[in-house]
């Protein structure tokens, strides 16, 4: 009877080391996770950012945008010009 009870006293030893390891283990994929998780959530808001920077600029914008550097190379044109003579 004792040799049964030794046993039994033994197994649950070893399944309490075995649970607290594996709650050890748990824990640290729950971490990788969050980690990930986190990770993602700024990969998201920096993909929806371009997202919004690409749609706010239209084809009006574009084409602003455009004539303002044909003037300012037109500036410049101009400036080289007269340093040239």
């Amino acid at each position: 009877m004792k040799h049964k009870l030794d046993l039994l006293i033994k197994k649950y030893s070893a399944l309490q080391a075995e649970n607290i390891r594996l709650k050890e283990t748990i824990d640290q994929y729950l971490k990788s996770i969050d980690g990930l998780n986190k990770q993602m959530s700024k990969m998201e808001q920096g993909m929806a950012t371009q997202q919004i920077g690409n749609v706010a600029m239209g084809v009006m914008e574009k084409e602003s945008v455009r004539k303002q550097l044909d003037t300012v190379i037109g500036e410049i044109d101009k400036i080289l010009t007269t340093l040239n003579d």
